[in-house]
């Protein structure tokens, strides 16, 4: 069984974080988002990944991915994204006759997939398809289930036919192929999947709706992606292997190799990646702080540091710093930002 990653979107909802990267490759709880995936599709037994990519995407998810132990990856290149079907289309010679889990390179599953590769694996359905329960199913395809068995999708529709969303990942059979090979484009003129799917259900094919165990996040906009690294943090062991002196970790805290926290307090759930500095600062609950970042006589909470972002003599709250992005203090009174910042960009705010 093959293993698909879509990773050629442009991430229109999370700019300016996406303009000079991929959402994929952004890190939540100190690791890229499309590295979960990797895992998740590890754990359940399958090696053999194909990424789908744009021109644009590719060298960052392949830097993401590099030397990653266990995977076989293939690159395939989706010159002008179409839809997730389209993705399918442009990866068909790769999955050739395999059976294959789709998987939307910026989801995150709690407890991974190898249930729903499991229960595909043994009940040998068309298709199987991951769905979770969700307050207003509006922005997602949604199923309506008989008995176990997905008996009508519907792309976003403004009124709902029941409550359960389709989540991020999919397990197919060769039957899909056909199926979309003779898709027309939607109303919003893009290849849907659940266009496909819905094919497969017509044709009599058989479709399971295989829940979602634990929490699922589709990590579209900023806060969806300081929940998700909440979620994460929450879940880590801790541990210190970095350099800890005149310090207070309290609380779930790593702190990795390489990484220093001088004259800081600490309280986790959170995170110190490899080659940070944490100086004369506080760091608070839910906080990653990436590979290369420093914190010097600041404070931060619920935020998400990139490599190499800086803060500097100022607090923030609810924030995320892309790669390089620099927020230091600056003459004027006292505030406590909101911040979402593009990579390699610099904002002073009042000291």
């Amino acid at each position: 069984m093959k293993g698909l990653i879509l990773a050629a979107g442009h991430g229109t909802r999370l700019r300016p974080l996406t303009y000079a990267r991929p959402k994929p490759v952004i890190r939540v709880a100190g690791r890229p988002i499309i590295a979960y995936a990797v895992e998740n599709l590890l754990e359940a037994g399958i090696h053999d990944i194909g990424v789908v990519v744009s021109p644009k995407t590719q060298p960052d998810v392949a830097a993401a991915l590099e030397g990653h132990p266990d995977a076989r990856f293939t690159y395939i290149v989706q010159e002008d994204p179409q839809g997730l079907a389209h993705a399918v289309r442009v990866a068909r010679d790769w999955l050739g006759e395999d059976p294959f889990v789709m998987y939307l390179g910026d989801n995150l599953f709690e407890k991974g997939v190898a249930g729903l590769v499991a229960r595909f694996q043994r009940e040998h359905p068309s298709a199987a398809i991951a769905l979770v329960e969700v307050a207003d199913p509006r922005q997602f395809g949604v199923a309506v289930v008989e008995e176990g068995r997905i008996v009508r999708l519907v792309e976003k529709p403004q009124t709902p036919p029941s409550n359960l969303a389709v989540a991020g990942v999919y397990a197919f059979t060769p039957e899909i192929h056909p199926i979309i090979a003779d898709l027309k484009p939607s109303a919003r003129g893009e290849y849907e999947i659940t266009d496909a799917i819905q094919g497969l259900i017509d044709a009599g094919r058989r479709v399971l709706g295989v829940p979602v165990e634990g929490w699922w996040k589709d990590t579209g906009r900023p806060g969806d992606l300081l929940e998700a690294n909440r979620l994460l943090l929450q879940g880590m062991s801790p541990g210190v292997e970095g350099t800890v002196e005149d310090s207070e970790l309290l609380g779930p805290v790593v702190v990795e190799a390489g990484a220093r926290v001088v004259r800081s307090r600490v309280l986790g759930p959170a995170l110190i990646a490899a080659g940070a500095v944490v100086e004369g600062a506080y760091v608070g609950p839910y906080t990653a702080v990436g590979p290369g970042a420093s914190v010097c006589d600041a404070e931060v909470e619920n935020s998400i540091l990139e490599e190499r972002a800086r803060l500097e003599g100022v607090r923030i709250y609810g924030s995320l710093l892309g790669v390089a992005a620099e927020v230091k203090k600056h003459a004027e009174r006292p505030q406590t930002p909101r911040l979402i910042l593009g990579d390699l960009s610099r904002v002073e705010v009042p000291e």
